[in-house]
């Protein structure tokens, strides 16, 4: 049976570094996965529901914050060390609320890796706040299916980045039920720059 060393802590709010699971081992970004990270900021599939390819120059800054960021979780396969994609918590997101958003390289859709790396993080994060929240284009039906599959609900839906847009919402167990609408006035909500 082999060991999993103890979690580090970290400064977002019910996270520790790294989380692993059954096929996948989520840690802080390195160096050596700027690559992999790049192609998910300007590969058109992946943008294709998130604005589209990033421009360079946002790219080039994005690719000197992204390594040991906080909150950013580098979702890698335990089998041969590849990064297929991230799974990004942001404490405060909206309105007080901390959000969670995902990307994949194309060749790894489909195969559950994002379930359950979502899935892993989220359980994670409910561990020390009430609630989290997710965010998605209504066109996105992939997206929206992953996240019914793990438990998030329906909260609100409305147009933002010129697109019909859909809130979820998955709340821990024995948490109270917050009232209220989410903000909608904040920036790119992936840009670390």
């Amino acid at each position: 049976m082999s060991t999993v060393p103890a979690p580090a802590p970290s400064p977002v709010p019910g996270e520790r570094l790294p989380l692993v699971t059954e096929r996948l081992v989520l840690r802080p970004v390195r160096s050596a996965d700027v690559p992999a990270v790049t192609r998910l900021w300007t590969d058109p599939r992946v943008r294709h529901h998130l604005g589209g390819p990033v421009i360079d120059s946002v790219v080039r800054i994005r690719q000197r914050r992204i390594v040991g960021a906080p909150g950013f979780h580098a979702v890698v396969r335990v089998e041969d060390g590849v990064l297929l994609g991230l799974v990004t918590v942001e404490d405060g997101a909206r309105n007080g609320e901390t959000e969670v958003s995902y990307q994949f390289l194309p060749e790894h859709w489909g195969q559950g890796y994002a379930r359950e790396a979502v899935g892993a993080v989220v359980t994670r994060v409910l561990e020390g706040t009430p609630s989290v929240l997710a965010l998605t284009q209504e066109a996105n039906a992939p997206s929206r299916r992953l996240l019914e599959a793990l438990g998030f609900a329906h909260a609100e839906s409305f147009v933002e980045w010129d697109a019909r847009q859909v809130l979820y919402r998955r709340h821990a167990r024995g948490a109270s039920r917050r009232p209220g609408r989410a903000s909608r006035a904040r920036p790119d909500r992936e840009d670390p720059a």
